[in-house]
């Protein structure tokens, strides 16, 4: 027998507007990641394209595919490879610049991104 039963819910329907405009502004910043390259640039945007990283193909000194634990996680974060810009998976393209600095990009076809990437620089 239950002598006491209480739930208690979000009080202010101003914080639980915050919350949801907050999921949702994330939502849109990081719900897919592209990556583009062209003649000069490597571009990798999330979501809407207002966060990306831009390196130009001349900096690309090696890139190569590799695959990353689990718990490296989806966002940007930074690991042994750099900083790491993923969306989904555990697949990945490690690229080093001609100045020794390190960055990931999580791929789906990351041997495709890799070879894309060998035949730009080349």
């Amino acid at each position: 027998m239950t002598q006491y039963e209480h739930t208690q819910i979000i009080a202010h329907r101003k914080s639980l507007l915050v919350v949801s405009v907050v999921l949702l502004i994330t939502l849109a910043l990081f719900y897919k990641l592209t990556i583009a390259i062209n003649e000069e640039t490597l571009c990798a945007s999330f979501g809407i394209g207002m966060i990306r990283k831009r390196v130009s193909v001349a900096e690309i000194a090696a890139c190569g595919p590799i695959r990353i634990p689990w718990w490296y996680g989806w966002g940007i974060h930074l690991t042994p490879y750099g900083w790491l810009y993923n969306v989904s998976g555990l697949d990945a393209v490690a690229i080093t610049l001609r100045n020794g600095r390190k960055f990931a990009l999580g791929s789906d076809d990351p041997h495709g991104l890799a070879d894309a990437l060998r035949t730009a620089i080349e």
